[in-house]
């Protein structure tokens, strides 16, 4: 198989199982079900407010807001880009991948993942827990309204999979509310590459918006990211007069596409090597079928680390994450305390759901500007 053999022969079809909806529509006349659906996504409430979520960080810290920090919206387009790329350099289903791609972050809470981490432990007292990816369904299936048929975005069972499916496994007996989505099975390919496009994203953005930042230094990323430092320093001898910020970002351009030609290749010779012929063998494979060679693993996992370390959890993030925390919690215990303030499309979702997961789910909407408004308006 050449590392341009197409796998078309593996791709969720454009007109079978995957394509059904909860609410039968009629075919369009010339879109496919998971072109709708991506449109379907881009129009979304939730979609629009990734505008407004933190990637990282919005600023750094003890400065101004910057401009060219990414948020959730700019990282889930970049995701989609190389999701895109991988798609079409595979013969996969485009569509549907780059659908996955623009959906996998819309459940994301305000604050990136300190604000999930804070949500998380303020329903832990209550039995419960919070999943970005569960919360994303819960969006997709009730919370957008936008049709008078039926709530939701109706979107195709390929793409509710996906949502669940595409960055870990859901134990059956752990989910029952969740038996429709093959829960015993692999997700096709076209899932398993958000994942891993993501990963993509953010480590290459991370870094580069971690040095213009200046929470981290070139030097540091030199010593600590190995893959960064070989075509960091190939880039300082090829154009020596280049800006340090462009040299940071022509490494991080040529990290992004080594580490997409990688999991292009080896996505290749894992299916020839496991004999893959179909899609239903894809989903009945002992592990997914969509990663890094095992010498870029290795890469991946030193950048990552190093990223946590240095940045994620580093000593200037902390206040960040200790203010987005206190926001979180605090406005969760006034609106357990006074859920006649909840707006009324959330308080008619108490009886069915239970008070704390309806604060959850309103607070989870929130963008950054808005819970810290609402919360200085409280004056908590």
């Amino acid at each position: 198989m050449s590392e341009t053999s197409s796998l078309a022969h593996l791709s969720v079809s454009a007109d079978g199982e995957l394509t059904r909806r909860t609410h039968t529509e009629q075919p369009h006349a010339y879109r496919s079900p998971f072109a709708r659906d991506n449109a379907r996504v881009l129009h979304a409430r939730a979609f629009r407010r990734l505008a407004g979520k933190t990637q990282v960080f919005t600023q750094a810290p003890g400065s101004k807001p910057g401009d060219h920090f990414r948020s959730r919206l700019t990282h889930t387009l970049e995701v989609a880009q190389i999701a895109r790329t991988l798609a079409t350099s595979l013969g996969l289903n485009v569509d549907l991948t780059e659908t996955l791609a623009l959906v996998h972050d819309i459940g994301h809470p305000p604050f990136g993942h300190a604000g999930e981490k804070a949500l998380d432990h303020t329903l832990k007292p209550f039995g419960l827990s919070f999943d970005h990816n569960l919360h994303a369904l819960r969006i997709v299936t009730w919370f957008e309204e936008r049709y008078p048929a039926f709530r939701g975005l109706n979107l195709t069972l390929g793409v509710r999979e996906g949502i669940i499916k595409h960055s870990r496994n859901y134990a059956p007996d752990d989910h029952p509310e969740l038996a429709e989505y093959f829960l015993d099975l692999r997700p096709p390919l076209e899932a398993q590459l958000i994942d891993l496009a993501d990963e993509i994203a953010y480590l290459t953005a991370d870094i580069e918006d971690g040095i213009d930042s200046g929470i981290i230094e070139i030097d540091a990323v030199h010593a600590g990211v190995p893959l960064f430092r070989g075509f960091h320093s190939e880039a300082q001898s090829r154009f020596p007069n280049a800006t340090p910020r462009v040299l940071a970002g022509e490494a991080t351009r040529r990290m992004l596409n080594a580490l997409v030609t990688d999991l292009l290749t080896h996505v290749r010779h894992r299916i020839q090597a496991e004999g893959i012929l179909t899609l239903e063998a894809i989903r009945h494979a002992p592990n997914r079928l969509a990663t890094f060679s095992p010498a870029m693993e290795a890469e991946r996992m030193t950048a990552k680390r190093f990223l946590y370390a240095n940045l994620y959890n580093s000593s200037d993030m902390e206040a960040i994450h200790a203010e987005a925390a206190k926001v979180i919690e605090e406005l969760f215990a006034w609106f357990i305390t006074n859920p006649d303030l909840l707006p009324e499309d959330h308080r008619a979702q108490v009886p069915a759901e239970g008070l704390a997961r309806t604060v959850t789910d309103y607070i989870a909407g929130m963008t950054d500007s808005f819970i810290e408004q609402t919360w200085a308006r409280l004056a908590l």
